[in-house]
């Protein structure tokens, strides 16, 4: 077990040596879709802290008729993933048709992903 998380941390450090000084442009988009992938997998792990965190605030509903915390969030959350992905096509089109197109999508979405991870961790300490 020890050896297989040591060859996927130098597998790491590989590719983040390769990303580094990736010249083609498969090289470059790649590097962008896993910068993506990763911030991604850092969000899920954010959005699960922030619903649990809104799934206790629920438990004092405020008695309003509004949604809950939760239901709030996973309506705003749908909401900015729809937001995050159509803003991030037009983004590409700075360079649409051409091979850098799917590069910039995925640094976009990564860079508003990286985003709305900080904006849930706010959200936990309001509450």
């Amino acid at each position: 077990m020890i050896s297989l998380a040591m060859a996927l941390l130098l597998a790491d450090a590989q590719t983040d040596a390769q990303c580094s000084n990736a010249v083609t442009q498969a090289d470059m988009t790649g590097c962008a879709v896993r910068e993506f992938n990763a911030a991604d997998a850092a969000m899920n792990r954010q959005w699960k802290l922030t619903l649990a965190a809104m799934h206790n605030a629920d438990r004092y509903p405020a008695q309003d008729g509004r949604p809950t915390y939760a239901n709030q969030l996973l309506a705003a959350q749908r909401a900015w993933l729809a937001y995050r992905d159509t803003h991030c096509v037009s983004a590409g089109y700075a360079a649409r048709g051409g091979s850098m197109e799917p590069m910039l999508v995925a640094q976009c979405r990564a860079k508003l992903t990286r985003e709305r991870t900080e904006q849930l961790k706010a959200l936990i300490g309001n509450h």
